[in-house]
């Protein structure tokens, strides 16, 4: 089975998606940075050191083929469009099928859609027919999410907002028998317009519907699938219908066989009543019980495989990296071993992207402080967390004055304290406040919070002064997943204006679709094209 990946980032849905048994016939990323990382690793291309890098191509640049160091640190958005003053190592006309397999488009979705409507056939036709084979199994990618995310902004009117339908539009090009789309569980949340409720995941499932694609719509959670993070998730499997109504004769699966047949009569019912109607469309939403244990079987097992207090955690992800006496655990080695690479001998290996960052001592403050609120009643530890993030005054009650005493803090200094007074523990918060609400430390003993996309977000478990810092990279890529070959390259880390459209290594990781999580889509998107 093939797949096409949009959006495709670093390459982590990719890994997944080929350890399923789906072979990667064309990608498409926007960055620059990212792009460099998912050419490394998924097709063996050092862009750094390549004069002519076989099997990437820019759609558009502000700079020649012969320029390549310019054209990776080029803004992207600023690359876009494709007009007779930008360069573009692709053409309308027809692609030799051995340049395009398994190859690596860098730029923009809107120009990559603009190219096959341009195409007087050639380029689309070599797309829509698996290049040269009997068409496209799957299309699969996460389009930017910021603007839906709880975590950001929520902002309807985002241009970001617009890319599922460009995503939408390149499936209505390519006919696949399937659509993957993953994005945040905000997409979930409603927007406010003018006193009316607006569901964006409803909107890009009736778009879907409308080019003839069944919306099987689900919330899941990358924790019960044995990915050592608190990461909920909302998964779209577009099916083409005439896929899905084989697929509902043949199949023996009743878990999937339910979840396919009650969102084809939504489809079918919006398509009958009015294409503008999406009222009837439903998202199974497996963080609720109900829809755990009617749905807990068949393929569909492998999105619950963990419950409660079986879930990985972040001690068993990363331990090993930090202590010597700590041996690489059992989810570490599965990692390594589901995910492999013929040439990759740990052995003789040095661990990989995994420098550790300098904190000063206000984020090690910080730090500490955030430890501790693991060790403390509930209240109390909501109250200093609302402390720290600015929300309230840094004023500690008698009670939790005597709570916070007994345990040792760090001072402006850098220095371990204990049994400060009340007036130096609240000068000490006071002074490593942030107006950051997702700073958080690792329970060693939970699965990690969300990665997201900042070096400063996540604090180690470790409690020793050493240890109170921030992850590194290669940390913060087995908490998503990642196997220990797999290299992130270009930036460390950005700043400034160029956050705005930088992608560095720890904005790859924290973008990344988990590969655990790829690897188990996939399973259920080649369950769907078997039968």
């Amino acid at each position: 089975m093939n797949h096409i990946e949009l959006f495709a980032g670093c390459g982590g849905l990719s890994l997944g998606l080929e350890a399923a048994g789906f072979e990667l016939l064309m990608a498409n990323e926007l960055s620059p940075m990212a792009a460099e990382t998912f050419a490394f690793n998924h097709l063996g291309v050092d862009l750094t050191t390549s004069k002519n890098p076989k099997g990437v191509f820019w759609i558009s640049s502000q700079f020649a083929r012969n320029e390549l160091q310019k054209r990776l640190r080029e803004n992207p958005i600023e690359a876009a469009g494709l007009d007779k003053e930008k360069f573009t190592d692709l053409s309308t006309e027809v692609i030799s099928p051995k340049e395009l397999k398994r190859s690596l488009l860098v730029g923009s979705i809107i120009d990559l859609n603009l190219l096959l409507e341009r195409s007087k056939g050639g380029f689309l036709k070599l797309l829509r027919s698996g290049i040269g084979g009997k068409g496209v199994d799957l299309v699969s990618g996460g389009p930017p999410c910021q603007s839906f995310s709880l975590a950001g902004l929520r902002e309807h009117n985002n241009h970001r907002n617009s890319l599922p339908l460009e995503f939408a539009k390149f499936v209505d090009f390519i006919k696949p028998k399937i659509a993957l789309l993953e994005n945040v569980s905000g997409i979930l949340s409603a927007f406010d317009i003018n006193g009316k409720k607006f569901y964006a995941w409803r909107e890009v499932a009736s778009v879907f519907s409308q080019i003839g694609y069944v919306p099987i719509c689900m919330h899941i959670n990358a924790k019960r699938l044995g990915v050592p993070q608190n990461r909920p998730r909302y998964i779209m499997l577009a099916v083409r219908e005439d896929v899905c109504k084989q697929f509902l004769k043949r199949s023996n699966d009743k878990y999937l066989l339910s979840i396919v047949d009650e969102s084809y009569e939504a489809f079918t019912k919006a398509s009958e009543e009015n294409k503008g109607n999406n009222e009837g469309f439903v998202c199974f939403d497996f963080e609720k019980n109900t829809v755990r244990s009617k749905y807990n079987g068949g393929i569909l097992r492998e999105l619950l495989a963990l419950e409660d207090q079986t879930y990985v955690s972040a001690k068993e992800a990363i331990d090993d990296l930090s202590s010597k006496t700590s041996k690489e655990s059992e989810y570490v080695k599965e990692i390594n071993r589901l995910f492999t690479k013929k040439d990759f001998n740990k052995l003789n290996t040095s661990i990989l992207n995994h420098e550790l960052r300098a904190n000063g001592p206000v984020v090690r403050a910080r730090n500490r402080l955030y430890q501790v609120t693991h060790k403390l009643e509930k209240n109390v530890a909501q109250n200093l967390k609302r402390m720290i993030s600015m929300k309230i005054e840094p004023r500690l009650s008698n009670h939790e004055y005597l709570v916070l005493s007994k345990f040792w803090l760090l001072d402006l200094d850098g220095k371990r304290q204990k049994n400060l007074s009340k007036r130096d523990i609240e000068r000490i918060i006071q002074s490593v406040q942030s107006k950051k609400h997702s700073q958080k430390a690792l329970h060693p003993q939970k699965p990690s919070p969300a990665v997201l996309g900042s070096p400063d977000d996540t604090c180690h478990y470790a409690e020793k002064v050493t240890t109170l810092r921030t992850l590194t990279v290669r940390e913060l890529a087995r908490i998503q997943s990642f196997p220990d070959w797999f290299v992130f390259r270009s930036k460390v880390t950005t700043g400034g204006a160029y956050r705005r459209y930088e992608v560095p290594q720890y904005t790859q990781v924290g973008n990344a679709v988990p590969p655990l999580l790829g690897h188990v889509l996939g399973k259920i998107c080649k369950e769907i094209i078997r039968k």
